[in-house]
């Protein structure tokens, strides 16, 4: 069984740099439970004073949760900060940054889960196949909770593409279109038929220790490099400006758009008043720090992932089942942190 209490899912945010001490922002580490981000961020913008598309914070997390994230607010004093009284929320550290923060500033986000109703075999299986993914990796797909409950977020996303008034706050349309974007991505992925770690001509690979892209002509010298898990194949966040891959991927990717429903052939355009900038996401994804423990039929998993992958999704590759819907709530991992930008 996934989750009985929140406390059955921790997630901690590892900021990808500390704020400076001075500048117009203040960054709050708030520690959530039971509150979406965006719950939160309403209720520190109405508390500040400030419009809540001036907060910012580095993506979401779970509802269902206690969650520490970093939020930023402007023109916060850090002392009034922490003496905010937020409800279902506490701040944890306050300290001032010149900017605001953005989605995707985040090193990784660190899990502690714990699975209940897990049986020995089941435990043993899952740590057999945990040492497998610590080699080769795991599918980075999203997680079901990024298309909502019912999964109707990417139609909303597609009508929003057509041109269609939707009476949404630009975050919320932003987040519309991501889950259609994701779906593109998962379709892409779902017709590689290649091993993890492994490329084809045409790829477009992304190099793990600078985030950089580049399209493999020849598969076998770039081989070694995916084995050492330098390199991975990417799959399509897609956009007006990306990086687009050659052959075989080309025609797979162009398939998946349209199997959701969007025209590979013509130009994807934002809505009015909104960017739809194009990137690539790693196909797959490596844990770390991973740890299982059993006790008493309790499972219990510490990890660390990288900024937007999905540790429902991990669950699943241990455990051989999908998590049921409504297990996790939305804004599990942040999906604009895992993107390499579109070249």
């Amino acid at each position: 069984m996934l989750r009985a209490t929140p406390e059955d899912f921790v997630v901690d945010e590892v900021p990808l740099y500390a704020p400076t001490g001075h500048g117009g922002h203040t960054f709050l580490r708030i520690e959530k439970r039971l509150r979406t981000t965006e719950e939160v961020a309403r209720e520190l913008a109405r508390a500040a004073g400030v419009p809540p598309r001036d907060v910012g914070y580095a993506g979401r997390k779970d509802r269902n949760a206690v969650a520490r994230q970093w939020f930023s607010v402007p023109e916060l004093d850090p002392e009034a900060a922490l003496a905010l009284e937020l409800r279902g929320a506490r701040v944890l550290e306050a300290a001032r940054h010149p900017h605001k923060l953005r989605t995707g500033h985040l090193r990784a986000n660190r899990f502690e889960l714990v699975l209940r109703e897990v049986g020995p075999e089941a435990a043993e299986a899952a740590a057999r196949r945990l040492e497998q993914i610590e080699r080769t990796g795991f599918p980075n797909r999203f997680g079901a909770q990024r298309f909502g409950r019912g999964g109707g977020n990417p139609e909303l996303g597609r009508a929003l593409l057509r041109g269609e008034r939707l009476r949404l706050e630009r975050r919320a349309a932003r987040f519309l279109l991501s889950a259609l974007q994701a779906e593109v991505f998962n379709a892409a992925l779902g017709l590689r038929r290649l091993p993890l770690d492994a490329l084809e001509a045409g790829d477009v690979a992304l190099v793990h220790a600078s985030g950089g892209l580049f399209r493999v002509e020849d598969a076998a010298v770039e081989a070694p490099r995916a084995l050492r898990f330098e390199v991975s194949a990417t799959g399509p966040i897609f956009g007006e400006r990306v990086l687009a891959p050659a052959g075989a991927p080309a025609e797979r990717e162009r398939a998946a758009l349209a199997a959701c429903g969007l025209d590979p052939e013509a130009p994807l355009r934002a809505p009015p008043g909104l960017r739809l900038p194009g990137a690539r996401r790693a196909l797959r994804a490596r844990p770390e720090a991973a740890r299982l423990e059993l006790r008493d039929a309790t499972l219990r998993l510490c990890v660390t992932l990288p900024p937007g992958c999905f540790v429902t999704v991990l669950v699943e590759e241990l455990l051989g089942e999908p998590a049921r819907e409504g297990a996790f709530g939305a804004g599990v991992g942040e999906a604009g942190a895992a993107l390499a930008p579109g070249a």
